[in-house]
């Protein structure tokens, strides 16, 4: 029989070797949303996933809102080895010129597309493009909802956004479509936003429902004008040297982890639109059926004059 000093001294150094073991490799995971929104409690499972298939080996640190800092700067830590994943799709065409389809105005008008375009040729080349030029490895997909304008005046026609002052993400093609829709499209970090609408610097943006209620946008402005014009999906990325660094046995359970966060916030999507229009509804929004043919039409023209031809080969294989 174990004597209980004897017993006691040899749990005191069990337990102590439990806080003593470090992880092997530790992932610092920013994005922009909080953990209420379905990205956030996808980036939870993850995190989840992680360390137990891990055993410990890996551990997810997450930073939400934006800790880690605005997109761009989370992009550029994560190249320069600071920071080691984030969520992040568009914004990527400043390096990679392909990521642009990843939200081309009216290309893509179904889910079903939509997971034809990112699981087949288009989106393979873009993902190789992404590789190798960004020094980022994407690792899960997750459907946007299409993005629809907010504004204190309802944006009907095309004719409606004359003058209009509009918030958009730092991507040329935005910025060059919505100017010949006849916008005046000002780029923005997304942080920035609520507090450019309620202090009049802008007069609008354009974002996700989900974004539009995680933001409070509702407490800044009136209407949700259905343009939808832009369905989109977005990467999840970890930097390639972080990812290559692990062993093989750790690089799967990461690829694992990540399917697993994909096949989770791809289960939410569904419902989650169709809760997050109720929400804003209760919070006082009015949506504003908007003239999408009209849009689409003028839309159409300015893409195709914005891409470049290798651009624009990937636009029509969609």
């Amino acid at each position: 029989m174990i004597k209980p000093i004897l017993k006691a001294a040899l749990m005191s150094s069990v337990l102590l070797a439990g806080f003593s073991q470090a992880a092997d490799f530790t992932l610092k995971f920013g994005y922009p949303v909080n953990n209420q929104n379905i990205w956030g409690k996808a980036a939870i499972k993850f995190k989840q996933v992680a360390e137990q298939e891990s055993h410990g080996r890996i551990k997810v640190k997450l930073y939400p809102n934006e800790q880690l800092g605005k997109e761009m700067d989370v992009i550029n830590s994560i190249q320069l080895g600071t920071a080691d994943m984030t969520i992040t799709g568009e914004s990527l065409q400043n390096w990679a010129p392909k990521a642009a389809l990843l939200a081309v105005p009216y290309a893509i008008t179904s889910s079903k597309q939509m997971k034809q375009v990112v699981d087949g040729e288009v989106g393979k080349e873009i993902k190789q493009q992404i590789e190798q030029r960004t020094g980022l490895k994407p690792i899960a997909w997750f459907e946007r909802g299409p993005r629809y304008l907010t504004s204190n005046r309802k944006i009907i026609e095309p004719s409606d956004l004359d003058g209009l002052k509009l918030r958009v993400p730092n991507v040329p093609l935005f910025v060059k479509v919505w100017q010949k829709l006849g916008a005046k499209p000002i780029p923005m970090a997304f942080s920035e936003v609520f507090t450019a609408l309620q202090q009049h610097t802008i007069d609008a943006q354009e974002n996700p429902l989900s974004l539009i209620n995680s933001a409070s946008f509702y407490e800044v402005q009136k209407y949700v004008d259905l343009t939808g014009h832009v369905r989109s999906w977005i990467y999840v990325v970890i930097g390639q040297d972080k990812f290559n660094s692990m062993p093989k046995d750790l690089q799967a359970v990461v690829l694992d982890a990540a399917k697993k966060m994909q096949n989770y916030e791809h289960s939410m999507f569904a419902s989650d639109e169709a809760n997050l229009r109720k929400t804003l509804e209760k919070h006082g929004m009015i949506f504003v059926k908007s003239d999408v043919a009209a849009f689409k039409a003028k839309a159409k023209e300015a893409v195709k004059e914005s891409l470049t031809p290798e651009q624009l080969a990937l636009y029509n294989k969609i």
